[in-house]
């Protein structure tokens, strides 16, 4: 059993409950973890019996930039799925980070986790 880490990769989306929310946008943040059976690929150091790093990328990409969500654990679900759609893992672990949340006070940010497991 393996671990791919996706730390903090950053987009440009319109989400949230609040109508400036999703006129003007904000930065939203996503770690992804998936975890499964990545031996075959790494003993053979074969990117073609492993998982593309660049489609992940573009899967998490596309759902923030181009899709719309109230919340961020619906974003968050919606990534689990398509990566679970996708890919053969045995788990995925999605945070979605909101680090300028409008909430009327300061704090670092806000964040969902989702956890899927097949």
């Amino acid at each position: 059993m393996g671990k791919l880490l996706f730390k903090n990769m950053a987009f440009y989306g319109y989400h949230g409950v609040f109508a400036a929310e999703k006129e003007v946008g904000q930065r939203i943040e996503v770690d992804l973890e998936l975890h499964g059976d990545f031996e075959t690929a790494a003993r053979a150091d074969d990117v073609d019996l492993g998982i593309n790093y660049v489609d992940v990328y573009t899967i998490v990409k596309d759902l923030v930039e181009e899709q719309e969500f109230n919340l961020l654990e619906g974003l968050g679900v919606a990534i689990a799925d398509q990566i679970l759609d996708v890919y053969d893992v045995e788990q995925v672990i999605v945070r979605v980070r909101n680090p300028h949340a409008p909430l009327g006070g300061l704090l670092d940010y806000i964040e969902a986790e989702v956890i899927r497991t097949r």
